[in-house]
């Protein structure tokens, strides 16, 4: 069973009424105890429980004394993100992203953009607890996630379903605020230092990149997304 810790991403849980049991330390304090009087509201079950047994479940994790186990996350299809999208779907996916504060800011801006929902691969991926739902804050709650076996298959069924696939690639040609995001659109990240796999990055319909202006050559990823999806949600508010 999923567990998260930390004040916000516990009490975006409680808001998505995802928790199963809330655990907490004694006297952490009134924002925790306020989480504790919503859950008996919910009828949740609640666990007081030492410090140490709190560290040790969090994993070293910074817990601010509260911690829950969740219900597991809906489960989407790739069809499903497409065809609940209300206008034009707006879509990430994640290419073998694996660090938890990366994803979990990634979430963060997706929900934050108003976009429709994440692609991600079962392997070589960050779980969607712990530190990820703390560093989405409470996002991962909110996002629609459709978990798939093979990135490269899953842009060519987004093709499929008349979805443009648009990979960031500090080597592309095109600017990443030159291309029309009125249209369908799925922005492809790839891990940190890496980047787009090679088969992935062959896949994509459209490379772009974010210029740089400074010494730096590349932006974080978490960072670069979010100037993406933002990108994409201004132009749709401009033209609406």
């Amino acid at each position: 069973m999923p567990l998260i810790y930390g004040i916000h991403a516990v009490g975006e849980a409680l808001k998505a009424r995802r928790v199963s049991r809330l655990v907490h330390v004694r006297g952490a304090g009134v924002r925790v105890d306020t989480l504790i009087a919503r859950a008996h509201e919910l009828r949740i079950p609640v666990e007081t429980v030492d410090r140490q047994a709190l560290e040790k479940m969090a994993r070293g994790g910074v817990h601010q004394g509260v911690a829950a186990d969740l219900e597991a996350l809906a489960a989407y299809t790739i069809e499903e993100l497409v065809q609940q999208a209300e206008g034009p779907p707006l879509l990430v996916v994640l290419d073998s992203i694996e660090d938890p504060q990366n994803v979990g800011a990634i979430l963060r801006s997706v929900d934050g953009a108003g976009c429709h929902g994440v692609i991600r691969q079962a392997r070589h991926a960050a779980p969607l607890d712990g530190a990820t739902a703390r560093a989405s804050a409470g996002a991962v709650n909110h996002v629609k996630i459709a978990t798939v076996v093979n990135i490269a298959r899953s842009l060519e069924t987004l093709k499929t379903l008349g979805v443009w696939t648009v990979g960031l690639d500090g080597e592309a040609g095109d600017a990443y605020d030159a291309l029309d995001y009125m249209l369908p659109t799925a922005f492809v990240v790839g891990a940190e230092g890496e980047g787009l796999r090679r088969l992935v990055r062959e896949t994509c319909d459209r490379l772009v990149k974010i210029p740089m202006g400074g010494l730096v050559d590349s932006l974080n990823v978490s960072v670069a997304t979010g100037v993406a999806l933002f990108e994409a949600a201004r132009q749709r508010r401009s033209r609406t």
